[in-house]
């Protein structure tokens, strides 16, 4: 995957995002709204699907919401194509009228922001990680190739829409009567993580720094993962709201499978090392009794194990 885009790329990219935003501001009139869950006064989530992206569900894989405060709506994460972030509107536009005003990509991962373009008209500002512009550039091409093939024609209109508003550090966003937090996160998951907490209900949306149910996904740092969540364990919440699974969950009991199982692949892949394993011994052997704990096992663990070797044979 290249670092930068080709003049071809770019050029095709930015073809890519106009015609996406028309076709998502046509889409977004007549999209049947999401099924969403309040799962806290104010705050909406969209619960994906545990399986990987198709048309059939055009993307839906991840959880998804918004947040409604007195003035205003933050939107956290939008979905996995133009479509479905046209869907994710309607259900918005179902609970009020309040204008749009952020729309936040929790990382990188298309499941997550693709369904951004859908928002464009609403002149939002798009917030994210200080790290996600240089993430996109990346792999935004990559991405769009792949979900036209996932999706075929229902990708249609599907576009990178950068961020305006990048988090260094932690900033607020005032929605009127409560504040979201936005924090940026150390390399874990990804490199470009955030995590947002609702302080009028003590909501901590964690996107995918927190898998339930399906198998995780490093694309970031075992090690950086595990102090990651160390540190969140110490926030103090009410709920949480994981990117892949139920749409909340209590805290941090909700942490325990996670860290299980990325404790299990740090202390068994250091001891097949230490032995003189390879990386073919451990993607044979590594954690496969977790098989029946986690959905998508078969597609994702063994890249996950890859992953790991590759950051631990180093250290």
């Amino acid at each position: 995957m290249a670092a930068r885009l080709t003049r071809r790329q770019t050029l095709a990219f930015a073809g890519s995002l106009a015609t996406g935003i028309g076709v998502a501001g046509r889409q977004a009139t007549g999209a049947a709204p999401l099924p969403v869950t309040e799962i806290a006064p104010g705050i909406f989530v969209h619960q994906g699907v545990h399986e990987l992206a198709s048309a059939g569900n055009l993307g839906a894989i991840a959880n998804v919401g918004f947040v409604v405060g007195d003035a205003a709506v933050a939107v956290i994460d939008t979905g996995g194509c133009a479509a479905g972030g046209a869907r994710l509107r309607a259900a918005i536009r179902q609970v009020t009228r309040l204008p749009i005003r952020y729309v936040i990509a929790s990382h990188v991962h298309p499941d997550h922001l693709f369904g951004h373009v859908a928002f464009k008209a609403d002149r939002p500002i798009f917030v994210g990680h200080a790290r996600l512009p240089a993430a996109l550039t990346a792999r935004g091409a990559y991405y769009l190739d792949n979900l036209a093939v996932e999706l075929g024609r229902a990708a249609a209109g599907t576009a990178v829409v950068p961020p305006a508003l990048l988090v260094e550090d932690r900033l607020e966003l005032a929605l009127g009567g409560r504040t979201l937090v936005v924090s940026a996160q150390p390399t874990a998951h990804t490199d470009n993580d955030l995590v947002i907490f609702d302080d009028a209900t003590g909501t901590l949306w964690l996107a995918d720094l927190l898998f339930m149910e399906r198998v995780p996904v490093i694309d970031g740092s075992l090690l950086g993962w595990l102090e990651a969540l160390a540190a969140l364990r110490a926030q103090a919440a009410a709920r949480v709201v994981p990117g892949h699974g139920p749409a909340s969950a209590s805290w941090p009991d909700a942490l325990q499978p996670l860290e299980r199982y990325l404790i299990r692949l740090r202390d068994e892949i250091r001891a097949l090392i230490a032995a003189g394993g390879t990386i073919e011994q451990a993607v044979a052997s590594i954690a496969r009794d977790e098989r029946s704990r986690w959905q998508l096992f078969d597609f994702y663990h063994p890249r996950n194990v890859t992953a790991a070797f590759t950051e631990l044979e180093w250290e």
